[in-house]
């Protein structure tokens, strides 16, 4: 008899709990429970919380943490990250390994007890600025560095959803919300995975092979870095899989919901 799952899907930067709405209908329809969350400041009609307000990681994942923590004791999820959200689903697993059944890095930020964000940051380093309509915002005044940013159409279009149908990229353009800079370049803090917390949690990494934003080779070099328990290729999606390959990300997750328990 199949056993049914919980899925908790958790959003990268800029996007909210909808970016999800394919996958999690298709989950669904399979009888799994689906917990979509929107990170602190990602809906403004939401949670009326600016950008600026967040002032690092921590902060912003605090609504994963919540329904984390809100979990029967049993229970057990899958936990998928997307992009940014993979810092958020790490620091979830040093603090509630007991309650994941195997975490998914989907194209996302993964680091580790000996992997740390300094070094992934040096990797990362310039992406964004080089886009032109990626737009700052000057939260402390024009003479400050900027405080926070928001993608534009070209980016959505041309660099995340070029692989996806074009009505998802009007739905983002329409649901993007800026996010803190200090919260994507924030440091996690010495000894803030470990491995008897974070490292007892399976892993799994999933590479887009049309990635734009975090290309393949940056992805296996995460990989190399902090090796996970599998890795899974989706050569044909671009950086938002659950768009691009709604039905192979859905066949894969169901795939190891039998598997890992």
């Amino acid at each position: 008899m199949e056993v049914k799952k919980h899925f908790v899907l958790v959003h990268g930067t800029c996007f909210g709990a909808w970016v999800w709405y394919k996958l999690a209908s298709l989950l669904k329809s399979n009888g799994h429970k689906v917990t979509s969350i929107d990170m602190k400041s990602s809906r403004t009609n939401i949670n009326p919380i600016v950008a600026e307000e967040v002032k690092s990681i921590t902060d912003y994942s605090q609504p994963l943490f919540d329904l984390m923590a809100s979990l029967p004791l049993e229970e057990r999820v899958i936990l998928v990250g997307h992009s940014l959200g993979g810092i958020s689903i790490s620091l979830a697993m040093e603090i509630f390994h007991q309650k994941i059944s195997v975490a998914v890095f989907l194209t996302a930020v993964m680091p580790g007890p000996h992997l740390t964000m300094e070094l992934i940051n040096q990797v990362f380093e310039g992406q964004l600025g080089s886009y032109l309509d990626t737009k700052f915002i000057y939260g402390d005044g024009a003479d400050k560095p900027p405080t926070s940013y928001i993608f534009g159409r070209e980016f959505l279009s041309t660099v995340l959803y070029q692989e996806s149908p074009p009505e998802d990229v009007e739905l983002a353009c329409l649901l993007v919300r800026p996010i803190a800079i200090s919260v994507v370049e924030g440091s996690l803090g010495e000894n803030a995975l470990t491995n008897e917390n974070y490292g007892s949690v399976s892993r799994i990494y999933c590479i887009t092979g049309k990635d734009k934003l975090s290309n393949v080779e940056i992805q296996k070099w995460l990989v190399e870095k902090n090796l996970p328990n599998e890795v899974k290729t989706f050569q044909n999606s671009d950086h938002m899989t659950m768009t691009s390959c709604p039905q192979e990300l859905f066949t894969y997750l169901q795939d190891i919901s039998q598997r890992y328990t």
